[in-house]
């Protein structure tokens, strides 16, 4: 594995250090709450989900001041709305999910059906020259991909969603997505760390020899490559993805053979390379474990060999973030596949409460001004794009510099 090559290919990008103050500024999470999470391409779930007519989610969205209500309609077509009525401006559904036709406000009694549209008003005559064909619930750019819902809050998105995943996206369309999330396990936490903290934990494999050397003590690395250099990266937009090395010479525990042998895992090492779409291991090397794929903002698909974890970062506050993370499978055919499914989500349990571990840490020591700027090497490529993908929305320094 060589050194010092991945910023030369990415020379827009720059090698000097990266400030901090965008993980600590007030200011600047105000301007992210309006530049970005109003505006960007947000994943909110999955189709199997909804897997019938009535199915709704509700994604509480703080960070853009939204509620969303999330449906499938009787023509099959997934549809999202502001979850607020249109007499009051009352939440309208208060659950985190579920199933019915009618969506009918707690306060008045005003329904709407899953299109959206107002279908009943109590005491209607009371009204001055009602004109319900135009009440209906507020719409919200909804579209899928791959299985993934995705909502833009914007009145009118600058891209659709096909345009906005440009060809990060479309290496992907083949990915047995669907068949992979029968099973799915998710965690849920809020930490005290800015969501880009979190978010940068998982755009490098530079920790994984130190971090993780006793849930993982010889998957990503070896001798040949004892720091875990990725050996593939990509920068599409605002988009990011990059291969992550498996040690080949990995040994596994009798425990850990058996739960193979029944399913996949995260270090499962023999994969069909021929049968994966171009953008999962794309050098089609022996050496591949892993892809980590970042949708700007907030959405990572880690896709391996017949499993794949997502990541979700919600920013609540300046220095709090919703951490959702899910951990998928195909439907178990039998006891020893349900078996080696609990294994890997166990194993990927370990590995992330190592992960979260330097989380708050970090952001408790960022606003003490010890230090001003992040120090970046050359395997630390996809958090310097990270942080200039942020500020390309955000003009932070930009509009500081005009002012000045």
């Amino acid at each position: 594995m060589t050194n010092t090559t991945w910023h030369a290919q990415y020379p827009e990008l720059g090698t000097q250090p990266i400030p901090i103050e965008p993980y600590i500024s007030q200011e600047y999470f105000e301007l992210e709450r309006e530049r970005i999470f109003r505006r960007a391409w947000l994943h909110v779930g999955r189709e199997e989900q909804l897997t019938k007519a009535g199915d709704y989610l509700v994604r509480d969205l703080p960070m853009a001041r939204t509620s969303v209500l999330i449906v499938r309609g009787k023509d099959g077509k997934i549809r999202a709305f502001h979850n607020v009525c249109s007499h009051r401006s009352n939440k309208l559904m208060w659950s985190k999910g579920g199933s019915c036709h009618v969506f009918s406000c707690k306060f008045h009694g005003w329904a709407y059906n899953t299109e959206g549209n107002l279908t009943f008003v109590p005491d209607e005559d009371g009204f001055f020259n009602l004109k319900k064909n135009e009440l209906g619930l507020t719409p919200v750019a909804c579209d899928v991909w791959e299985g993934f819902i995705f909502i833009n809050l914007a009145a009118k998105p600058q891209q659709t969603l096909q345009e906005y995943l440009v060809e990060l996206g479309q290496s992907l369309v083949g990915y047995p997505f669907h068949d992979l999330s029968q099973t799915r396990f998710v965690w849920r936490t809020e930490i005290n760390a800015n969501w880009k903290v979190a978010q940068d934990a998982f755009q490098e494999a530079y920790h994984l020899a130190f971090l993780h050397k006793q849930s993982l003590p010889d998957s990503f690395s070896s001798k040949e490559n004892p720091f875990c250099h990725s050996f593939a990266y990509k920068i599409s937009g605002s988009h990011r993805r990059m291969s992550i090395y498996g040690n080949p010479e990995h040994k596994p525990t009798p425990i850990e053979i058996l739960a193979q042998r029944a399913g996949s895992s995260i270090v499962k090492r023999d994969s069909a390379v021929s049968e994966l779409p171009p953008g999962v291991n794309p050098e089609r090397s022996r050496y591949w474990s892993s892809d980590i794929v970042t949708f700007f903002p907030n959405f990572s698909v880690i896709v391996f060999d017949g499993t794949y974890i997502f990541h979700q970062f919600w920013p609540l506050a300046v220095d709090r973030t919703l951490w959702e993370v899910g951990t998928c499978f195909p439907k178990a055919q039998n006891a020893w596949q349900r078996f080696s499914q609990e294994y890997s989500k166990v194993l990927t349990r370990d590995v992330l409460l190592e992960d979260g571990s330097t989380l708050e840490m970090t952001q408790s020591v960022l606003a003490s001004g010890a230090k001003t700027h992040y120090v970046l090497q050359d395997q630390e490529l996809l958090v310097r794009h990270a942080a200039k993908a942020v500020e390309d929305w955000v003009g932070f320094y930009r509009q500081h510099e005009a002012q000045h």
